[in-house]
């Protein structure tokens, strides 16, 4: 997190456009099938380990992934920093009622919130919306999108318009609205913040974490198998 904080406040010190997006199991595996998404997460500037899933292949495959850097803590604490700062924050994704309650909260808490807009971008121009959250003052765009919209955004329209730091955060902005419950701190240090968002929302969640999770395991230990052959000639 620390690392990441700095590579923030250098590129928005700098006026240089970056995109930032989270990887987790999921994504990971989205990236094994689609070649598109696999592209938009190798153009983006910096990619952080987004779950424990992330921090276990790692260990696996022994590369070194000091800790997760979630979106929403990401945000959290880039937020901090836009206050220090005095950083226009612009807020992209979710619902009208959401997005706006979100706003309202981080201008609370002393944000400069140049702007914001739900995440229901169908007949909307992406390039030109991006152009006006740039003449706005935007140095940090924080996009609550789902993927592989909230990527295309961020690579696509966000860094070309020249907005100093874009960040993919997901579903973040449901969270900090209060609509949806973020486990508590002793599940995340267990790793099993997934788990506790299939409490939530078992109809929806619970097979496609099952079926993720499963497809994401057989493709760590793939690699690991891989690279012992490799290793082995």
């Amino acid at each position: 997190m620390t690392q990441t904080l700095a590579w923030v406040e250098d590129r928005v010190a700098a006026g240089a456009a970056a995109a930032h997006l989270c990887v987790n199991a999921a994504n990971t595996v989205r990236a094994h099938r689609e070649a598109e998404y696999r592209q938009l997460l190798g153009a983006a500037d910096l990619v952080g380990a987004d779950g424990a899933s992330m921090l276990w292949a790692g260990s696996v495959l022994g590369v070194d992934v000091p800790e997760r850097v979630t979106g929403i803590d990401l945000m959290t604490r880039a937020c901090e920093r836009a206050v220090e700062r005095g950083w226009g924050v612009y807020l992209l994704g979710a619902r009208p009622d959401v997005v706006a309650r979100v706003a309202h909260d981080l201008g609370g808490k002393g944000v400069r919130v140049v702007g914001f807009h739900d995440g229901y971008l169908d007949g909307i121009d992406g390039h030109e919306l991006a152009g006006q959250i740039a003449a706005a003052g935007a140095d940090l765009l924080f996009v609550g999108m789902p993927s592989p919209a909230k990527e295309r955004f961020v690579v696509e329209c966000a860094r070309p318009a020249g907005i100093p730091v874009s960040i993919g955060v997901g579903g973040s902005f449901d969270v900090l609205a209060g609509d949806l419950r973020r486990a508590p701190q002793a599940w995340q240090r267990l790793g099993l913040e997934w788990l506790f968002r299939v409490l939530q929302e078992p109809r929806r969640l619970l097979r496609r974490y099952a079926e993720t999770n499963t497809r994401f395991v057989l493709l760590v230990l793939a690699e690991r198998l891989r690279r012992r052959r490799r290793h082995a000639r």
